[in-house]
């Protein structure tokens, strides 16, 4: 038996959802790939796939395989690649997940400045603010905004993320500016639906945490620029990460308030699948990506002169 072939077979079986569509794939007939996922299973003496009539669907066991499978395929790939005659270039490919506001505000000359120095690496870039699995939905690497937990996955951090409550001056002018948490409105906090609960307990957090049970109105989203947008026009007040509240902040469209309670910063973290050997795409990426920002990132260079 071919295991190689078999792998391939077996990977791309789940990849495509059928035999079929994987014989299509792999420009193979549909007996010499049912053959090769026939061997595999025998040669380790597991079922990979409960097969229906319309659907086969992956066993205990094949969900384990399937891991190890594209892992052991990568790695040959990258053997392959790094004996070419491109053994120094970084090419393929290369998926990435990103957060929705980051993503749209920064990460497009990160980009363009990869691309320029590494032309033989194609980006798919996903903007989703969600937790997606990297594994399952096939991402190479992830960029994460948190306080991230332990998990199977390697994450490195990029840079810190400062969090700053800010208000517009419309607002505090209306409403007074606060010297206090305990001085701040529950029903006018515009609150950022995916705000991660795992932070330090601060006097400031708290206080949010409070003001999301006790209010009975006000603004909710998963999205942080329609918050931002809401702050600017003086409908409430913001917690927001200074990448996206930085530029409003210098022009005077919004103040920082409370600032001696700020809450400990996140970070930008970059994860990805643990792997003795990382493809040379993927591990050209995450390099450039550890040094583009530096140490301060660009956006936290602004000045809040009214800053209370």
């Amino acid at each position: 038996m071919d295991r190689i072939e078999a792998m391939k077979a077996f990977v791309a079986v789940v990849n495509e959802g059928s035999f079929t569509k994987a014989a299509d794939k792999l420009g193979t007939s549909n007996q010499l790939v049912s053959k090769y996922v026939a061997q595999l299973e025998e040669h380790l003496g597991v079922r990979l796939f409960n097969r229906t009539t319309r659907k086969v669907h992956l066993t205990e066991a094949g969900m384990q395989c399937v891991h190890q499978s594209r892992d052991i395929l990568e790695r040959i790939n990258d053997m392959e690649g790094d004996l070419g005659e491109l053994m120094n270039q970084a090419q393929g490919l290369l998926h990435i997940s990103a957060p929705v506001s980051f993503a749209i505000m920064h990460l497009a000359p990160l980009i363009r400045d990869f691309k320029r120095a590494n032309p033989a690496v194609g980006i798919d870039i996903q903007v989703n603010d969600r937790k997606v699995d990297v594994v399952e939905e096939g991402f190479d690497v992830a960029l994460r905004i948190g306080q991230l937990k332990s998990s199977s996955l390697i994450a490195k951090k990029i840079v810190p993320i400062k969090l700053v409550l800010c208000a517009s001056p419309e607002y505090l002018e209306l409403h007074g500016t606060p010297e206090h948490p305990r001085d701040l409105i529950p029903e006018h906090y515009l609150r950022y639906s995916y705000m991660d609960s795992g932070q330090a307990k601060s006097p400031l957090l708290d206080a949010l945490k409070q003001s999301t049970r006790e209010r009975s109105s006000g603004v909710a989203s998963n999205n942080g620029d329609i918050l931002v947008s809401a702050a600017i026009a003086g409908e409430g007040y913001a917690l927001q990460p200074t990448f996206m509240v930085g530029g409003a902040i210098k022009s005077g469209q919004l103040t920082v308030i409370l600032k001696e309670f700020q809450p400990e910063p996140l970070g930008l973290y970059v994860v990805y699948p643990h792997r003795k050997l990382l493809a040379t795409k993927l591990r050209v990426f995450i390099d450039f990506l550890s040094h583009y920002y530096g140490e301060v990132p660009y956006w936290d260079d602004y000045e809040d002169s009214s800053s209370a």
